[in-house]
């Protein structure tokens, strides 16, 4: 360290762990490693490697993406089942009486 030089703060790089979170409530299967490397992020900074972090917060944020689609389309093909189930039930219902 020079003089007249501050010490150098390390990077904030968001680990994207409150996504990650999020998203094992959706689907799972595709959360686990969105949290597996996000918590990889704060270690990596605290190592001095941001390269590492970065890429690890990137791969948590894809991943955490995937499972937050996967689970979002999954609830509304649920839904529109349902719906579609519920009406062709009541039209069912409406011819016998």
């Amino acid at each position: 360290m020079q003089p007249g030089y501050p010490p150098q703060q390390p990077q904030q790089i968001d680990n994207n762990m409150t996504m990650s979170i999020v998203a094992i409530f959706l689907f799972w299967p595709l959360a686990i490693p969105a949290i597996i490397n996000a918590s990889k992020v704060n270690p990596l900074i605290q190592q001095g490697d941001y390269a590492g972090a970065q890429a690890a917060a990137a791969e948590s944020k894809k991943w955490s993406k995937w499972a937050l689609i996967v689970g979002l389309v999954w609830i509304g093909l649920i839904l529109v089942c349902c719906l579609f189930g519920g009406l062709a039930g009541l039209a069912g219902d409406s011819g016998t009486n």
